[in-house]
């Protein structure tokens, strides 16, 4: 087994690889293939990705909790080399009801001790590496949801703490409260939605990583990027390469502080991303996809 090594961004006290993998397409559709998730996972540990995303509420409707990150542990498990350099990031706060598939938000304490709990015995990691704020309870003080985390942290059960789905504001109340536990930040980011520049500045003046949920933009947005207009697609063309892997580049170029997580189910697809983050764009093809029209920011989902 060859294992290749991919440049590195920090993360709170550590280096973790430059792309991660975002674990959500895994597990989105019932009957969902196992096997092929698992392929998945072991194409990008052989790629050098060392940070995985997933979160309690991903998975298929009416699929139930934890779905997805019990899909994403037993792919690390079996795949035949050292886990010792993963890092493993989940999520909670976000609530999914099985029998009508509705959503729910609770950033109250008792739910997100009783969600941390339950992803402790599902991926069976004690301390979480890595905790994050699924997204904000508009109905109680965001101060209330990171005084829970902070107790979370100061008990011993997160190594690390995450938000996410946030603003500036937001960010500098989680490290007010949070201190040195708060290392990242996870906001929806590409290049057809690019509202997150004010929070990845923050991150960069406040030595967060900012984590990139969506990097590609959804689906339909995608589909746009690969017009024969677009500058994406025309740089892509003159690189020989996919169209995704020069906007995961052109998020590393963007910042320091950004990390992407692309999602994926399938080898191929992961291999492209990860060599994303070898693709240096000269200062001109930059300035010519900083400068590129996003599309539709509405056509983002729900993380």
């Amino acid at each position: 087994m060859t294992v290749t090594t991919l440049p590195v961004r920090r993360l709170g006290d550590r280096y973790v690889s430059a792309i991660g993998f975002g674990a959500m397409t895994l597990t989105q559709v019932a009957g969902f293939d196992r096997a092929r998730g698992r392929r998945a996972v072991h194409a990008a540990l052989d790629a050098g990705v060392r940070l995985f995303d997933t979160a309690d509420v991903y998975g298929p409707a009416g699929g139930g909790d934890g779905v997805n990150e019990l899909a994403l542990i037993d792919a690390l498990r079996t795949w035949s080399g050292s886990l010792d350099d993963i890092v493993v990031g989940t999520k909670g706060g976000h609530l999914r009801f099985p029998e009508t598939d509705t959503w729910w938000i609770d950033g109250s304490r008792e739910q997100l001790r009783r969600a941390c709990l339950a992803s402790i015995r599902r991926l069976g990691l004690d301390p979480l590496p890595l905790y994050q704020h699924h997204r904000p309870d508009p109905q109680r003080p965001y101060e209330e949801s990171m005084l829970a985390l902070r107790e979370l942290h100061d008990e011993g059960l997160v190594r690390r703490v995450g938000i996410s789905n946030v603003d500036v504001a937001q960010i500098d109340l989680a490290q007010t409260i949070l201190g040195d536990a708060l290392v990242s930040v996870q906001n929806e980011y590409s290049p057809s939605a690019r509202s997150a520049d004010a929070e990845i500045g923050a991150c960069e003046a406040r030595g967060l990583t900012f984590l990139s949920w969506g990097p590609f933009g959804g689906m339909r947005q995608a589909k746009s990027l690969g017009g024969e207009s677009s500058a994406f697609a025309t740089v892509a063309k003159q690189r020989g390469v996919s169209i995704h892997r020069v906007a995961l580049a052109w998020q590393l170029h963007r910042s320091p502080a950004i990390i992407p997580i692309p999602g994926a189910s399938r080898p191929e697809s992961v291999l492209d991303s990860a060599a994303a983050a070898s693709l240096h764009l000269s200062a001109e093809e930059i300035a010519t996809l900083d400068g590129a029209a996003p599309a539709d920011p509405n056509e983002g989902g729900l993380r």
